[in-house]
């Protein structure tokens, strides 16, 4: 899913990364390990610190890998998630949201509610329709968000099309 990148941007800093509400109140926050980092997108290494649990069907474990991709230029940001035990790929989790903002080692996006869940087998789930719908958005961020989801939704059915 993901393209290939600059190697020279790689330096195992920390990030923290902040999750906002539409009113710019933080409602998680975390720090990962930079990977990559670009003029269009930021790439870090975070591991999950959460009791284990069933998500959806997908069973997400303390010390499970998370690669979290961020974009500044896209509503939407993309985990991916690997077993804590082999490394193995779990699946992606993806957050539709405002594009990313970068100051210094902070990076921030305010989540939409909307999320698409994606299995390694390609099974698409689409999460939190319900709350999605209650924001009070403009037409133009609610468009924004619902073509991301679109997009998102595309680029791993074709991804995942030319695997098999």
């Amino acid at each position: 899913m993901r393209q290939p990148r600059d190697k020279s941007q790689e330096d195992g800093s920390t990030i923290t990364v902040l999750k906002l509400d539409l009113n710019g109140q933080v409602t998680w926050r975390y720090q990962g390990k930079l990977v990559q980092r670009d003029s269009q997108s930021v790439i870090l290494e975070a591991y999950f610190d959460r009791e284990d649990r069933m998500f959806h069907g997908m069973p997400l474990c303390k010390g499970d890998r998370f690669v979290e991709t961020y974009y500044t230029g896209h509503w939407y940001n993309i985990y991916e998630i690997y077993r804590r035990e082999d490394d193995h790929l779990r699946g992606w989790y993806c957050n539709i949201g405002k594009p990313a903002e970068i100051n210094g080692d902070t990076l921030s996006y305010v989540d939409l509610a909307l999320d698409l869940l994606v299995f390694p087998d390609g099974r698409q789930l689409v999460l939190d329709e319900d709350e999605f719908n209650t924001l009070r958005l403009s037409e133009a961020d609610r468009q924004s968000a619902l073509a991301a989801l679109a997009e998102l939704q595309a680029q791993f059915a074709s991804s995942l099309n030319e695997l098999r």
